[in-house]
């Protein structure tokens, strides 16, 4: 069918057009990407398995739904990717505020037009992007910004009593009328509010000050919520939970490899940054491990939850970072250095809410601790494990390189160190390059400079070695070299 030639409502009768539900057409083309072994949400990682099931057999049921998770859970994104499972384009009475079906019209002026001009009614047709509506539960939203009120100006202009349905101006629910509609953050709409809800859901009906509209309005409602025990400004009232089909449960990646992924996909940055630093794959999974270990930090509250933005925006001041200090040194390429995650702390405080230990150690000490934690973590992946207890006279791997670290003075990799300078700092250290030999073999070049660094950093989190951070870069010393020299 040519939707295009087709603009009246006789046109649309002939051309063998058939009305259906938006629940209907979310369901048969789900149900057609299914048998097609199409992926029904694009761009989502690490729900296949749980949540994009549950989500699957809530559309196939013809649910409300509930999407329940922390921040940063993509619960809106999977929201705004339930359109690409609507027709891509529907028909509707032209000049009607609610987007009426042409073959089952429910408002007055509809009705009024079709019984007026027949098969003559015009027509539009009504692309699927234009069929998502989004509000952001505050407590300032009113019954008459979501279902609508009397509008005395049309009352006036009409000549018509406030006692004629005419004069009602619809809210944002009624215009959405045969389209996706999420209310965001739930529990933050007032209690009265979401009672003026409960006809919508269960009957169709709409009461605006008084009028009973029978307007059976055809929608898919979507909501999304924080738990409950975390969200403190309110909670789902529970007739309105009984009227969701589905409630589904949200959850952050399991692993670092989807954490990877996601903020991969999710980066905004300039090409140019991609060009000039070179990042380790080491590197990556370093920044994915401090959202892991935020998530268990006791100085954390673990009920306000770690935004997957927190691994986006911190990976976006990495590569910044390096960027600048690339620029600074006049050079046109850099290797992403173990420096550089100096930069990404401001990322890491914006996004946690400490608990009041966490605030009494300050969040640039909470964030600079959850590096450490995820040096700690990933270090046995790469090295010999370092156990807790050894005995005094043990050997052990790195006894030649903190032998090298107690006849120096101290080892310093100032931040603002050209390429060049910081390879040869690095290579100057001979227990660190046999270290590497023996253990990382098969590591690139390239990226053995930041293993080099993420060694060092790991004796400082076993206790092997001390650092010691002071305005433009780093200082490392044997373990009790800050004593003697008093840093």
């Amino acid at each position: 069918m040519n939707m295009e030639k087709v603009k009246t409502l006789g046109e649309l009768k002939s051309s063998g057009y058939k009305s259906k539900n938006i629940k209907d057409e979310l369901r048969d083309n789900l149900i057609a990407k299914i048998k097609k072994k199409e992926a029904s949400f694009t761009g989502i990682h690490g729900y296949d398995d749980t949540v994009i099931p549950e989500l699957e057999r809530a559309i196939l049921s013809k649910h409300n739904i509930n999407l329940l998770g922390l921040r940063g859970q993509a619960k809106t994104r999977l929201a705004r990717l339930m359109l690409n499972l609507l027709d891509e384009y529907i028909p509707a009475v032209k000049g009607s505020e609610i987007s009426d079906d042409p073959l089952n019209p429910i408002s007055r002026y509809a009705k009024e037009l079709i019984a007026e001009k027949g098969d003559q009614t015009p027509i539009i047709w009504i692309h699927r992007s234009e069929r998502f509506f989004e509000k952001l539960a505050t407590p300032d939203v009113t019954v008459a910004d979501l279902i609508g009120d009397v509008d005395p100006i049309k009352a006036a202009n009409l000549k018509l009593s406030y006692a004629d349905d005419r004069v009602i101006h619809f809210g944002m629910i009624p215009r959405a009328n045969r389209s996706i509609f999420v209310i965001n953050e739930l529990p933050d709409l007032q209690a009265r509010i979401q009672v003026a809800l409960f006809n919508i859901l269960q009957e169709g009906d709409i009461q605006i000050r008084g009028f009973k509209l029978r307007l059976p309005l055809d929608m898919q409602f979507v909501f999304t919520a924080n738990p409950e025990d975390y969200t403190n400004r309110g909670s789902i009232v529970t007739p309105l939970k009984d009227r969701i089909g589905s409630q589904i449960l949200t959850h952050y990646p399991e692993t670092i490899e989807i954490a990877k992924t996601i903020t991969q996909q999710e980066a905004k940055l300039d090409s140019r940054q991609t060009d000039m630093v070179y990042v380790p794959e080491l590197a990556k999974d370093l920044l994915e491990q401090i959202g892991f270990e935020a998530r268990e930090s006791e100085f954390i509250d673990e009920k306000s939850g770690i935004s997957a933005r927190m691994s986006i925006t911190a990976y976006e001041n990495l590569l910044s970072t390096a960027e600048r200090r690339t620029l600074k040194n006049g050079e046109d390429k850099t290797l992403l250095r173990f420096g550089d995650f100096m930069g990404v702390i401001p990322s890491v405080t914006g996004k946690v809410e400490l608990v009041y230990e966490g605030e009494q150690e300050g969040a640039a000490a909470v964030a600079t601790q959850l590096l450490g934690d995820a040096v700690k973590t990933l270090f046995p992946n790469y090295f010999p494990k370092i156990e807790k207890l050894q005995r005094p006279d043990e050997k052990t791997p790195y006894d030649d390189l903190i032998e090298w670290f107690f006849e120096q003075t101290g080892f310093e990799l100032p931040d603002d160190l050209t390429d060049e300078e910081y390879k040869k700092r690095l290579d100057e250290v001979g227990p660190l390059n046999e270290l590497i030999k023996k253990y990382q073999p098969e590591m690139e070049k390239t990226d053995t400079y930041f293993l080099k660094e993420f060694l060092l950093w790991g004796l400082v989190e076993f206790k092997k070695l001390s650092k010691q951070r002071y305005t433009k870069g780093i200082q490392f010393n044997d373990l009790y070299g800050s004593y003697i020299s008093g840093l």
